[in-house]
């Protein structure tokens, strides 16, 4: 099954394959952050980055949820939603300041693709 590779309105596309790779998850961690309420992030990437959805976990709790799109050797989609409070409507507020690049001051995060 083909997956839309055209944002929509509630469904941003994030081609993670793209960027620095020192820089990808405060990038992630940013887009994350600007969507809204029910918005929908679809993440692109060359490996299955367990440690970024820890961080994601840890960071944001239950307003970030994600189900895999596509998950094999060459691909992997992981569609992120937000669900904030029924009060809100803003972008998501980060828990924690970023603190620059994979595992913060600089250090590595432990993903395959580092």
């Amino acid at each position: 099954m083909e997956l839309p590779v055209l944002n929509t309105p509630a469904i941003h596309l994030f081609d993670a394959r793209g960027i620095a790779k020192r820089v990808r998850h405060a990038a992630i961690f940013g887009a994350l952050e600007a969507l809204y309420d029910g918005e929908t992030l679809r993440f692109v990437n060359d490996h299955d980055p367990l440690p970024l959805l820890a961080q994601i976990r840890d960071r944001y709790g239950p307003q970030v949820s994600y189900a895999y799109q596509r998950r094999d050797d060459q691909e992997i989609v992981i569609d992120f939603t937000i669900t904030l409070p029924a009060e809100a409507g803003e972008p998501a507020p980060a828990a924690a300041p970023a603190t620059g690049g994979c595992g913060g001051n600089g250090g590595g995060c432990g993903c395959a693709g580092h």
